[in-house]
């Protein structure tokens, strides 16, 4: 294959879309994502998967906790619930070569304490190139060396796993060598003598791929030099080494001794050693004396940061044959960490009325070390009025255990003692301050039960009789108002222990003989925001008020018919004038009631009908000087039955027009 068929093998800068999948199990949720995502990327809406409100986010104080680590991978964003990157995750740095990569995120909430486990499953992305130790291999080889000979070549690294990990190698296409990879090893095989006099030196190009898309690859130059017989490569004693380390062990400790033997003599027989691919963690912890074979810790061995070093060495003789083998240190953990106390929340003050088995706060012990050596006692000091109470994993809620009274004790230093149960154990302490907050809950006293005074005679308007005093134990109070102004005013800052729902009941009196006297009830919700107050959403109203609603809706629905009827009266009354020549004299028709107002008729001059009755009248068209009759009336003033109106036709008509008027005016 010539150089331009390795120009395929060069690194491509490429993008891919992955999914974030969500699994619920147990209550408990799980993600897969991709690692590199950038910072403020979205893994899942933590709200929507666990059915919180997200209005509550905020008041519940949800937060992430990262336990083993000082890195905090994710956040959630409050206002929509999701859970976000923080900064961009490396699996590899994590992980290393672990096939599974799973970080554990506590999510805690707070009012009631609640611990959700979130497992993020950090899914690998071809984001590594392999790479070899050296961009040059030297390599001399004798030209004596026999069809089939094998000569071991150094294995690429690639930092990702799976299938985006090392899959297949590649040799140049040459006249000699063709490439043998079982799971283990990389070697050149000799598939056609070498002869020094036609060729001295060969190089030849060596590729390894990944299995990613795009696909990534590293290649490496082998220089072969031609000399004269070398025919045993080293060969170490063991194909694996293991062995443990304590952690927190001094440099230039001796870990493990490698050793390799060649059977050639001379400068072909000659060993040294060295590490082959080591990464960049690693290189800096251990070293390897290139004649011994001792393997020396250089750097600091911790256990919580990395639990297990897997390397590879080489043994190398005089003319270039190598072999190599594995080495494997496991760290031993030591009691090295001790407890850490966090205080997650802390209700200060606490009203001195609160409950017996009231929460105050939520700590969290945390140790960094494993096994019995993590594990963690906690305890309070016994003359304080709290408790702990364990709550979920390492979290512990400190409530109270009896009555408190601001006026005995105003404030409490809790000291809360974390001890481990390592060998010897490790302890810490950390002290909590808790004020007691006032309620008005002791009444004045007057220093004396009676006062008695003597008071002479003929004495002057305005002379003191006597002076009474009382005390009160509480704090000065939940506001103040004016004796005569009736402003309600705040006589000290409010603090965020106070409680947000205020109960003040308002006293005023007169100064009249007797003094009477009214009280009233008012009712103060404290918020910053207003609109995040639920009680405002659910406040009802008193029956008083209900009725009073009710009255106005039925005085506006009252209102609102009149006002149809009387457009819609109008606008009859205005139809039926158009009609009223023919009503008259077509025919025999019946004058509608609604054309003669209840209290309208004027008889003579007699005065108006008292009676509200409509008067109903049939005529035909010869009936113009006919005579009529209305019923009788129990007034005097108004006509008998027995007597009649006769009418002309001119004075007939001049009713009417009168009614024309008043209808007109709106005069009925």
């Amino acid at each position: 294959m010539g150089d331009k068929g390795f120009s395929a093998l060069r690194p491509v800068l490429c993008f891919a879309s992955f999914i974030v999948t969500l699994h619920l199990v147990n209550g408990d949720l799980s993600y897969s994502i991709p690692e590199e995502m950038k910072r403020d990327s979205v893994i899942g809406n933590i709200a929507k998967d666990l059915g919180l409100d997200l209005r509550t986010l905020s008041s519940r104080k949800v937060r992430v906790d990262f336990e083993g680590t000082r890195k905090r991978y994710c956040d959630i964003n409050l206002s929509t619930g999701d859970l976000i990157t923080s900064e961009i995750i490396d699996r590899e740095s994590l992980c290393g070569k672990k096939p599974s990569c799973v970080l554990k995120v506590d999510l805690v909430l707070e009012n009631p304490l609640e611990l959700h486990r979130l497992s993020l499953h950090i899914q690998d992305v071809n984001d590594n190139s392999p790479k070899f130790k050296k961009n040059l291999i030297e390599m001399e080889i004798r030209e004596s060396s026999e069809k089939g000979n094998r000569f071991s070549i150094e294995e690429a690294h690639d930092a990702d796993i799976g299938q985006n990990a090392i899959q297949r190698y590649n040799l140049q296409k040459n006249d000699n060598f063709i490439l043998a990879v079982d799971s283990n090893k990389v070697e050149l095989v000799l598939e056609n003598k070498l002869d020094r006099e036609k060729q001295r030196e060969l190089n030849l190009l060596l590729a390894a791929l990944d299995g990613g898309s795009p696909q990534r690859s590293g290649t490496v130059v082998i220089h072969v030099t031609v000399l004269d017989a070398n025919d045993n490569a080293p060969v170490f004693n063991q194909a694996v080494y293991k062995t443990s380390l304590p952690e927190n062990s001094p440099p230039d400790t001796i870990v493990i001794s490698v050793s390799a033997t060649d059977a050639d003599e001379g400068v072909n027989g000659d060993v040294t050693y060295d590490f082959g691919h080591v990464s960049d963690e690693d290189i800096n912890v251990f070293s390897i004396d290139p004649k011994t074979g001792e393997i020396r810790v250089t750097g600091v061995i911790d256990f919580e940061e990395i639990s297990s070093f897997e390397m590879r060495v080489q043994a190398k003789d005089g003319l270039g044959l190598t072999s190599y083998a594995k080495v494997i240190i496991d760290v031993t953990d030591i009691n090295d960490n001790a407890p850490v106390i966090y205080l997650k929340s802390l209700s200060d003050p606490i009203p001195e009325n609160a409950s017996p088995g009231t929460e105050v706060g939520i700590i969290n012990v945390q140790d960094r070390d494993s096994e019995s050596n993590g594990q963690v006692r906690c305890s309070i000091q016994q003359n304080a009025p709290f408790k702990l109470v364990p709550s979920i994993k390492n979290y512990y809620s400190l409530v109270t255990t009896g009555q408190l009274d601001r006026e005995l004790v105003s404030d409490y230093n809790i000291t809360i003692t974390a001890t481990d149960e390592g060998s010897p154990p490790l302890s810490s302490s950390k002290t909590v301050q808790l004020s007691v907050a006032d309620i008005n809950d002791n009444p004045p006293v007057f220093e004396e039960q009676s006062y008695s005074a003597y008071v002479t005679e003929n004495n002057k308007p305005g002379s003191t009789l006597c002076s009474v005093s009382a005390r009160d134990p509480d704090w000065r109070q939940l506001f103040t108002i004016g004796v005569h102004s009736g402003e309600i005013r705040t006589q000290r800052d409010i603090s965020e222990s106070d409680s947000m729902k205020q109960n003040l009941i308002v006293a005023v009196k007169d100064n009249g003989q007797p003094s009477l006297s009214a009280t009233c009830s008012m009712y103060l919700l404290i918020s910053d925001n207003l609109a995040e107050v639920p009680e405002l959403k659910d406040i009802s109203y008193d029956e008083k008020n209900s009725k009073l609603t009710s009255y106005l809706i039925i005085a506006l629905v009252s209102v609102s018919t009149f006002f149809l009827t009387f457009i819609i009266i109008i606008l009859g009354v205005r139809f039926c004038r158009r009609r009223k020549p023919r009503l008259l004299f077509d025919g025999a028709v019946a004058i509608p009631s609604a054309y003669l107002p209840p209290n309208y008729a004027d008889v003579d001059g007699t005065g108006t009908l008292r009676s509200t009755y409509n008067y109903d009248a049939y005529l035909t068209t010869g009936s113009r000087t006919s005579d009529f009759k209305f019923v009788s009336s129990y007034n005097d003033n108004t006509l008998p039955a027995d007597q009649t109106l006769r009418k002309s036709p001119t004075d007939f008509a001049d009713p009417f027009e009168d009614l024309e008027e008043s209808v007109e005016v709106g005069t009925f």
